[in-house]
């Protein structure tokens, strides 16, 4: 008995009129972008983004990208979603930043914003490459685009400067208290991958070869965008048009921290699929070399590592010291007394070493001699102390703060604050913070 595949394999003038038809919406675009000023809305890159998919899946299930013919063409389109993707979260940031309550400089502001619209410049520029490119190849494949193009009517945004009053109910939540400090624990989370991979740093162009994708990739990207994302519906879910929320400025400046770097890590995610699939050296081959040629990779890395990565690390750093006024003002403060390092008393060892724990932990300690308190995630401030017991030669001191960290520092004490041992299992994020450090 003979089975028939289900694949019917046509011919290319058979596909010529599908893919005419197919095209239609995409290409209007397409002559949308060579008016005179086009206006690029919010709205137009949505659209953007979705007629791309649309097209680009009616290509797929077709086999465009494993014909000869067709793939080149089929990886232009791909490549305009993937423009278009990025283009439409930097909109939307760029829309929203006013509302952010990020407490900025108007220099930080202009900074940003300035930054942000070269970056869309450079987006609207390698989306209109690649249009003129398909425009080409498609030519070159025997089928006409359309004439037609999409007005700017269809794209305009409507102003919003009325709203309803805001009276609906608070919701209560159960586990308030516990839910937000764990949302400000797993913000920290994220800093903290930031911080340890130094991914927050202006790098030279020389540089940024090295950068992706050996330290940051579309995986890495996704990842970390997922926790922010984690964190952002936490938020919405526990904290959002609840009481707290209301009473605690912290919280309400902490959500404008996770949305932006939500959004320029899902850039980071979309540039980062474009440059490994066809700007590095992982993919050989014709197509690769012909797509990589329409965009300059040393602009796309730029805009990846030195505006989206950084401005990423940079709110995240400003979220970061909200998370912790937030832990702070959550925790109930205990005392404990402990011995001083013998024999030398809180030199830079041991001064390192409770930074360490105290920094980890996000909330505050101090390390309190009579009336004077020193900020114990500070080393110099712990060392300082120590030359103060030191003068009065004192053999205990009081630490005050967060339960959870002063715990920590009291293993770390009953192992004389690691003279003479190396750090114990329990303290293991010690060893590996000081080794990064």
């Amino acid at each position: 008995m003979s089975s028939e595949s289900i694949d019917k394999i046509i011919t290319n003038e058979e596909f010529l009129p599908l893919v005419q038809k197919a095209s239609l919406e995409f290409f209007k675009i397409y002559n949308f972008f060579l008016s005179d000023s086009p206006e690029f809305t919010k709205k137009f890159y949505s659209n953007l983004m979705n007629e791309a998919d649309h097209f680009e899946m009616f290509l797929d299930d077709h086999g465009a990208r494993q014909n000869k013919a067709w793939t080149f063409f089929a990886e232009l389109v791909a490549s305009v979603r993937n423009f278009a993707i990025a283009s439409f979260q930097l909109k939307h940031l760029i829309d929203r930043y006013p509302d952010y309550n990020t407490g900025e400089s108007e220099n930080e502001k202009s900074e940003f914003l300035a930054e942000a619209n070269k970056t869309l410049d450079f987006f609207n520029e390698s989306i209109k490459s690649l249009f003129k490119t398909a425009d080409a190849e498609a030519k070159s494949l025997n089928f006409v685009i359309t004439k037609d193009k999409l007005s700017s009517e269809e794209f305009k945004e409507v102003a919003v400067n009325k709203r309803l009053p805001h009276n609906a109910d608070e919701e209560i939540v159960g586990d308030e208290e516990e839910r937000i400090l764990e949302l400000s624990r797993k913000y920290r989370k994220v800093t903290k991958i930031f911080r340890e991979e130094n991914l927050g740093k202006k790098r030279a162009v020389s540089e940024l070869l090295d950068l992706i994708p050996l330290k940051i990739d579309e995986k890495k990207a996704q990842k970390i965008k997922n926790m922010v994302h984690s964190v952002q519906s936490d938020y919405d879910t526990y904290v959002k048009n609840t009481s707290v929320e209301k009473t605690n400025e912290h919280l309400k400046k902490l959500r404008g921290f996770i949305s932006l770097p939500l959004h320029l890590m899902e850039m980071v995610r979309w540039l980062s699929h474009f440059y490994e699939r066809h700007e590095d050296e992982i993919r050989k081959g014709e197509v690769k070399g012909k797509i990589a040629s329409i965009i300059d990779k040393n602009l796309l890395l730029d805009r990846i590592v030195n505006f989206a990565l950084y401005y990423s690390d940079r709110y995240l750093q400003k979220g970061n010291a909200i998370a912790e006024k937030i832990l702070t003002s959550y925790v109930k403060n205990i005392k404990y007394e402990l011995p001083v390092p013998h024999p030398v008393g809180f030199h830079a060892r041991p001064a390192t070493y409770i930074s360490l724990i105290v920094n980890e932990h996000g909330t505050d300690v101090y390390l309190v001699i009579d009336s004077q308190r020193f900020n114990a995630k500070s080393v110099l401030s712990i060392m300082e102390a120590g030359g103060l017991i030191a003068d009065r030669g004192l053999k205990t001191v009081v630490f005050e703060g967060d339960k959870r960290v002063l715990d920590d520092i009291k293993i770390l004490s009953e192992h004389n604050y690691c003279e003479e041992c190396d750090i114990p299992r329990e303290l293991n994020y010690v060893r590996i913070l000081r080794n990064i450090a």
